[in-house]
């Protein structure tokens, strides 16, 4: 997805985390502003295109509160939960977005706060209610959207990128995801109505809503796809069972006359690392691109993070290229010590640049182009690129997910494994290259 580069400061941001620690406490048990009921809330959050209909499970175990976002078929934990003076705080640290909801009448109201490039920020009316899970009723409607379609989101320059819906319906209720060659919009859910259905989702960092009709001939013709307050376009999409996209190996390559992937970048404190250095050297190098703010590259850091623990006595070593929203290093270096918090990373992460894919290829010159977070490089014990990968199937997509894990895991286990002497054939003779597949 391309959103306009929006130039400001990183004011927005910094209010939020100032805010946020000058009222995180908790009130004693006994206060009668402390009584948020636990449980169950349906939640929504209001966007231009309609609203997300989602839910929110408090808990309270005698001293603090918890909380986690009903996302579909996933449970997203909340990494920083306060209620005091009757205002709920729901704060998502490593995204740096964050709820505000104040308590009346029993029915909490507030704002969903998302931060984007450059500190820029969109705000959504945030509403809940104590309640079981909204039941869809079955009735009304002979539609069933189950199955692969194949789709095409229009963009604003006139061209199409393709997409694959994969969906299924129990019922009204619909679930779901959109497969990108970028990457994929993770856990949807919503319901069927008539000839309408309705997807969304709120993951702590994106808010999504796809709507649309299917139309007296099977498809999908004027459908509405709604990122937050700042993004619409339109899609279409028809069934095909047989849709395939662009294979992800395929996609980024290193430019003619390049023969390695070479960078020098900070870590979080200011030292310069690069990719040459001896820690690397006669290693198996993962290499991702990615940034805090991006859902896909935090379902690969949550697999990435034991991956690492696993193989790195056998030679392999990662690291991120941390590309963020935020040009100050002291602010981006700060989100990407949470993300390191939040997954268990042990592995190195450089601040790269802004949340830019022109921006994150002038500082890669030797790729052909970034056209997704995360990419994720193949770097042998010899220093040469085996292979690149473009996007990330999460687990939102299923068997997708347990392919890629199967391709990663094989893939490092095979360059982990290859002898010395095809190291030295490789290093001496760039056409000797044999990608395993």
């Amino acid at each position: 997805m391309t959103i306009a580069k929006r130039r400001g400061t990183t004011t927005g941001a910094l209010l939020l985390a100032t805010a946020w620690l000058a009222g995180c406490g908790d009130r004693p048990p006994g206060d009668p502003l402390a009584a948020l009921p636990a449980g169950y809330w349906q939640a929504t959050i209001t966007l231009p295109g309609g609203d997300i209909e989602t839910g929110v499970e408090i808990s309270f175990d005698g001293k603090a509160y918890g909380a986690s976002i009903v996302n579909g078929q996933e449970r997203v934990r909340i990494d920083a939960v306060s209620f005091a003076d009757g205002e709920l705080k729901l704060r998502f640290p490593a995204f740096n977005n964050e709820i505000r909801a104040t308590l009346e009448s029993g029915e909490l109201r507030g704002q969903l706060t998302l931060v984007k490039r450059y500190g820029a920020t969109e705000v959504m009316p945030f509403s809940a209610r104590r309640g079981s899970p909204a039941a869809e009723e079955g009735a009304g409607s002979n539609l069933d959207l189950s199955g692969r379609w194949a789709v095409r989101f229009h963009e604003p320059d006139g061209s199409d990128m393709p997409s694959i819906g994969e969906f299924s319906q129990r019922g009204a209720r619909l679930f779901g995801t959109f497969l990108n060659p970028n990457g994929d919009h993770r856990f949807l859910a919503g319901h069927v109505r008539g000839n309408s259905f309705h997807l969304s989702t709120f993951d702590g960092a994106h808010a999504f809503i796809f709507s649309g009709t299917v139309g007296t001939d099977g498809r999908i013709v004027d459908a509405d796809f709604w990122s937050g307050t700042g993004w619409h376009q339109k899609w279409s999409g028809e069934r095909n069972h047989s849709v395939q996209l662009p294979d992800a190996f395929s996609r980024t390559h290193l430019k003619p006359g390049f023969d390695r992937f070479e960078f020098a970048f900070p870590d979080e404190d200011g030292n310069i690392v690069a990719v040459g250095d001896e820690k690397y050297r006669g290693k198996v190098v993962m290499v991702t691109l990615a940034g805090t703010w991006c859902p896909n590259c935090n379902d690969e850091a949550r697999y990435l993070a034991p991956f690492y623990q696993q193989y790195r006595s056998r030679g392999l070593e990662i690291i991120a290229l941390m590309f963020e929203h935020f040009e100050d290093h002291a602010v981006a270096a700060e989100q990407v010590r949470l993300f390191r918090t939040k997954h268990g990373i042990e592995y190195d992460t450089l601040i790269a640049g802004i949340s830019d894919k022109d921006e994150a290829s002038k500082a890669l010159p030797s790729l052909s182009a970034v056209l997704a977070f995360p990419t994720t490089v193949f770097i042998d014990r010899g220093g040469r690129v085996r292979r690149i990968h473009t996007g990330f199937s999460g687990p939102g997509t299923g068997e997708h997910f347990v392919r890629l894990q199967q391709q990663f895991n094989g893939l490092v286990t095979e360059l982990l494994a290859e002898p010395p002497d095809l190291i030295e054939s490789l290093t001496s003779d760039p056409a000797a290259v044999d990608v395993p597949e």
